[in-house]
C-alpha cells in the first residue's frame, strides 16, 4: 500500500521560510517522479513543483519560481519542499503526490496524494 505522510506546515510570517517533508512508502520510490501541489481555500488543487526519479530534473509553477527548492533523498524515501519568501497568497493546503512515471514535465500525471500539511502566511 503506497502512504504519503507530509510534515513541516504551520504559521510564518510574510517573507519568513518553511520546509516540508514527505515520506514515502515502497521500494519503488527511487525510481518515481515525485511532486507538491497546494489547494488554497475555496480554489483547485494545483500543481507547485516536480522533480524527477533521480533529482536532476525539476519543474516549477512560474508563481513559485526562484522562492521554492524541491529536492529528494532516495536512501530515506523523502521528498523536501524548502519554501522562502513566503507571500500570503501561498497560504494553502500542501500536498505530496506520487508518479508512476520516472521524468517530470507539465504533463506528468501523478497517482497517489498524502493527507495534506496546512501553510499559512501572515501578513
Amino acid at each position: 500500500q503506497v502512504q504519503l505522510v507530509e510534515a513541516g506546515g504551520g504559521v510564518v510570517q510574510a517573507g519568513g521560510s518553511l520546509r516540508l517533508s514527505c515520506a514515502a512508502s515502497g521500494r519503488t520510490f527511487s525510481t518515481e517522479a515525485m511532486g507538491w501541489f497546494r489547494q488554497a481555500p475555496g480554489k483547485e488543487r494545483v500543481f507547485v513543483v516536480g522533480i524527477n526519479w533521480s533529482g536532476s530534473s525539476t519543474y516549477y509553477a512560474d508563481s513559485v519560481k526562484g522562492r521554492f527548492t524541491i529536492s529528494r533523498d532516495n536512501a530515506e524515501n523523502t521528498v523536501y519542499l524548502q519554501m522562502n519568501s513566503l507571500k500570503p497568497e501561498d497560504t494553502a493546503v500542501y500536498y505530496c503526490a506520487r508518479s508512476s512515471y520516472s521524468n517530470i514535465s507539465s504533463r506528468t500525471r501523478f497517482d497517489y496524494w498524502g493527507q495534506g500539511t496546512q501553510v499559512t502566511v501572515s501578513s
